[in-house]
């Protein structure tokens, strides 16, 4: 699971995506090249076809500099008929790294639940794939996220937390401010800058707490719940958010 601050495929993003091929390519085996699924749900309203492209081209550019064969597509779920589609869903299953890049926030949370795409992306998952998302993907896959109409419910893949992209230290404050007052009771903020991400591989057995490693040149911070004190991190040191059922 890879969790990114936004600002994805450009430059200066190049450890965090390297980071997540050598974590996909144990389970490719080296026997075959890295299949990625670039999956632009959240920019259906825009021009999800330039926000894969922009995927699809930043992974074989790291791919290629890291020596890793690559195998990157767009895989275009960008409705709840597409999500329904057999041939996207097939696709999506088999892949070693499906990424959701950024957009409106909102989207993924109403277009993925209770489709082949989403049963697919969890079928992944559980055979080794890598879930990574980026800006308001990541917001998605969360308890919690933040739309222009208001709070809704995520995707709950990591409970108990809402992700914060974007996030700078000098409006982290005012930012906070913002959460609290719409956020439910309980849910810790994650704040990611951008070109920035945490990395969790796993989870121990029974573990009451999510490792994740940070990756990239800005800063990563935890609020445990409001009235907390903030934790700052960088790449390399690590961030634990707890498990709970929200």
């Amino acid at each position: 699971m890879a969790l990114h601050g936004g600002g994805e495929f450009l430059a200066g993003d190049e450890s965090f995506l390297a980071a997540l091929l050598e974590l996909a390519a144990g389970r490719a085996g080296g026997g075959r090249p890295i299949r990625i699924a670039v999956v632009p749900t959240a920019a259906a309203r825009g021009r999800p076809d330039l926000a894969a492209a922009n995927g699809v081209a930043a992974f074989q550019r790291v791919g290629a500099a890291s020596g890793l064969e690559v195998e990157a597509a767009a895989v275009g779920v960008v409705s709840r008929a597409t999500a329904a589609d057999p041939g996207l869903a097939a696709r999506l299953a088999t892949a070693d790294v499906i990424h959701f890049p950024g957009g409106d926030p909102d989207l993924i949370p109403t277009i993925m639940p209770g489709t082949a795409a989403w049963a697919a992306v969890t079928e992944a998952r559980a055979a080794g794939a890598v879930l990574a998302a980026a800006s308001a993907g990541a917001m998605a896959l969360g308890s919690w996220t933040w739309t222009p109409g208001g709070g809704i419910a995520g995707l709950r893949v990591v409970r108990g937390l809402v992700v914060v992209p974007h996030a700078l230290g000098a409006t982290w404050a005012t930012t906070i401010e913002r959460f609290h007052a719409w956020a439910p009771d309980g849910l810790g903020a994650l704040g990611l800058a951008e070109q920035t991400g945490v990395i969790s591989e796993d989870v121990p057995p029974g573990g009451a707490m999510i490792p994740w490693r940070v990756v990239g040149p800005g800063e990563a911070r935890w609020l445990p719940a409001p009235g907390g004190e903030t934790l700052v991190a960088r790449s390399g040191e690590t961030i634990r958010t707890p498990i709970i059922p929200l």
